[in-house]
């Protein structure tokens, strides 16, 4: 039986977390406790309510934690459109962070639509 860890978007998720780990190493030490701390919260919710979503044995609950990563999803995109208007981060690379979360926010999206379906 397939875990967590087999779940494309779980691995995706990891993969975004690193991401923003990579990007935030790069903000002013100003924001250590500002964005830089938020954005990691975020994206390190995402797979962390993937996984216990699935732990959870149901449909149902696993469909809730995957609204809940959505909306950590949602949160971490709203931070990252914040820095790129801030003045000391606004030119950081952010093609990774941004395709990756694309990515993980349509897997989403469409896994919880199916498993809703599927109830």
């Amino acid at each position: 039986m397939p875990t967590y860890k087999d779940l494309t978007v779980w691995q995706k998720g990891m993969d975004l977390a690193v991401a923003v780990y990579h990007l935030t190493e790069k903000f002013p030490k100003e924001e250590v406790y500002g964005l830089t701390s938020q954005m990691r919260r975020c994206a390190v919710s995402i797979p962390s309510n993937i996984a216990e979503g699935k732990l959870r044995g149901s449909d149902k609950e696993f469909a809730r934690f995957l609204c809940i990563a959505f909306g950590s999803a949602g949160e971490l995109e709203t931070q990252v459109l914040i820095s790129k208007r801030m003045p000391r981060t606004a030119k950081l690379d952010y093609e990774t962070v941004d395709g990756l979360l694309t990515e993980v926010m349509k897997i989403l999206n469409r896994f919880t639509q199916n498993l809703k379906q599927g109830s």
